[in-house]
């Protein structure tokens, strides 16, 4: 489903903790200067306002009627009702804010919420890795194609939404996609997001480079360390990105039993790719042991690393043969390789996640 020749505009937020990046976005194309207004507000009444105008300072840049809000919008929340929980980074959200409901009221026209690993996912569904992937398998006819998408991100927090032949996956409770709520295999008592995000990064090179964490480098600086692009402990650097690859692949590996689909990883650590991808694509790979010692795949499938063009080359061809339809002269394609790919987004996760908004905002109004 795609939207790149669709004449709508809608309007779009990427709420974070810190700024408020508004855009609109028509054809799956941005067609404005983004618009950043500071969050922070002492009252909700300030913060409501701050939205508020972000909006108006958008519609007054169009040059046709937006048919829609849709946003990214941080959680808890009851997201198919537009309403709000009580916020961590935002901490005058409490007791519930009908924030899509007010903003419906404003501009009398339909807003969506959704969480920013659910947009990312979706736009990288609709315009990303996954058409860019079908393309190149139906190019060399293959009888392959992919309709599920896994999509993570890994950044200040670690981030998930899942996309099933076009359609987002919503929960019942606005908590699908939650990924960063796995058991951590390194400590079993902890969520993977202490491994993967940023602060993850951050205290296993402290601890390993044995400085005290207020020296830390940023992750950035920590992924140049450890390709040797820069002075430090590049042992540390890539032992930090290492433990971040396994924990991670441990826990895509338990969704992927599920989802049965490609993944796409976007977020700030994703440029980092080359230190950690491969680990993680290994760790899917990795064989469970049966009580009698006997090895057994982790996993049905096989994992390929996108990314990597040898790789690549094996996850395209596949093993495709002919067979012959029983009690018929009819012959049929079948590529008996099982497999999925991870690879790293094709958009960039802010545009990912205005295309997801976008795109998601224009399928639930052609349903209506």
């Amino acid at each position: 489903m795609r939207f790149k020749n669709d004449n709508r505009t809608v309007m779009v937020l990427d709420a974070g903790g810190t700024n408020f990046v508004f855009s609109a976005v028509q054809g799956e194309q941005e067609i404005i200067d983004q618009i950043i207004i500071p969050a922070e507000g002492a009252t909700l009444e300030i913060v409501l306002k701050k939205i508020i105008q972000g909006f108006e300072e958008v519609k007054a840049k169009l040059k046709t009627s937006p048919v829609a809000i849709s946003f990214c919008f941080p959680g808890p929340a009851e997201y198919e009702l537009g309403i709000i929980g009580d916020l961590e980074n935002l901490p005058a959200f409490r007791g519930g804010v009908a924030l899509g409901p007010m903003l419906e009221e404003i501009f009398n026209i339909p807003v969506f919420i959704n969480n920013d690993g659910d947009l990312f996912a979706y736009g990288e569904a609709i315009a990303g890795l996954l058409p860019e992937i079908n393309q190149r398998m139906e190019s060399s006819n293959s009888p392959k194609t992919f309709q599920n998408l896994l999509g993570v991100t890994f950044g200040t927090g670690y981030g998930g939404g899942i996309v099933s032949r076009g359609e987002l996956f919503v929960g019942d409770n606005s908590a699908q996609g939650e990924i960063n709520r796995m058991r951590n295999k390194l400590h079993t008592n902890a969520t993977v997001e202490e491994n993967v995000s940023i602060r993850g990064i951050k205290r296993i090179y402290c601890r390993e480079a044995n400085i005290p964490p207020h020296t830390c480098p940023e992750p950035r600086e920590i992924y140049e360390i450890g390709m040797g692009m820069r002075e430090g402990n590049k042992e540390a650097a890539v032992k930090a990105f290492y433990r971040m690859a396994e924990v991670a692949g441990d826990s895509i590996a338990n969704a992927v039993t599920l989802v049965d689909g490609l993944v796409v990883i976007g977020g700030g650590l994703a440029g980092a790719y080359p230190l950690f991808l491969q680990h993680l694509v290994d760790e899917m790979n990795a064989n469970f042991t049966t009580m009698i010692g006997t090895a057994v795949d982790r996993l049905e499938i096989k994992v390929f690393n996108l990314e990597d063009e040898k790789e690549f080359a094996s996850f395209y061809e596949g093993n495709t043969s002919e067979i012959k339809v029983p009690f018929s002269d009819r012959r049929i394609k079948y590529d008996s390789l099982k497999r999925v790919g991870v690879g790293i987004s094709r958009l960039g996760t802010s545009k990912a996640v205005a295309i997801g908004a976008y795109a998601y905002a224009l399928n639930r109004l052609d349903k209506k």
